[in-house]
């Protein structure tokens, strides 16, 4: 179990965070970017899973930019919830919240901001406007190509599944020949792979996604 924290952005705005610390030194530190579903229990459980890998690993709360500790799940109504919240929060707020986490945690050395669904999408801009991280990783981030006028400073890797509803592969092409030094790899599994949460989980692409991330950070 990790540690509940409040942190403050660049702006005043002062939420929540949930963090977890290895055993022994750590090796760096990850910025879990939530999915569209808040700081729930399988966000917290990816903290506690790179927590275990030697990693200093924090996820800011950022539905609490609209009211503190929204934790959905993964059915149709909470979908349609999630939604409606992320539509209501601005990406650069997001950002500002994101930023303040990475400099929360940058005493334990490198910090990588890793990102699901809508925190793919963040991941993706976090490493085109933010200097507190080193690098940035996004999973099926479903609009990341409709901002590629903007330009990663850090090493990116994405990764995405070639049956996902949300991210045709005409998209994940179009990244691709955008960000033609970026490794993006992609997998036959649909959206959220990642998640064992989810109907959609693939255990075997999350296996090989991490251990690519893993190698990429390393």
């Amino acid at each position: 179990m990790g540690d509940q924290l409040t942190l403050e952005a660049a702006d005043g705005h002062k939420f929540a965070a949930y963090k977890a610390s290895p055993t022994g030194s750590p090796k760096g530190g990850i910025v879990v970017i939530q999915e569209i579903f808040g700081v729930n229990s399988h966000i917290q459980d990816i903290c506690d899973r790179y927590a275990d890998l030697g990693f200093v690993a924090i996820a800011p709360a950022l539905f609490d930019r609209l009211e503190p500790n929204i934790k959905l799940g993964y059915d149709a109504d909470d979908v349609t919830q999630g939604i409606t919240y992320k539509m209501k929060i601005e990406d650069q707020q997001a950002l500002e919240d994101i930023d303040a986490a990475a400099k929360a945690i940058a005493d334990v050395g490198a910090v990588t901001s890793i990102g699901f669904c809508w925190g793919g999408t963040l991941a993706y801009l976090s490493a085109c406007r933010l200097s507190s991280l080193n690098k940035a990783v996004g999973y099926y981030g479903g609009q990341i190509s409709q901002n590629l006028t903007e330009t990663p400073k850090i090493p990116l890797l994405l990764h995405f599944g070639d049956q996902d509803a949300s991210i045709p592969m005409k998209a994940v092409d179009e990244i691709m020949t955008a960000l033609p030094d970026t490794p993006i790899h992609v997998y036959q599994a649909g959206h959220g792979f990642n998640c064992d949460q989810r109907a959609s989980y693939d255990a075997g692409s999350a296996k090989l996604a991490q251990e690519r991330t893993l190698a990429f950070i390393a």
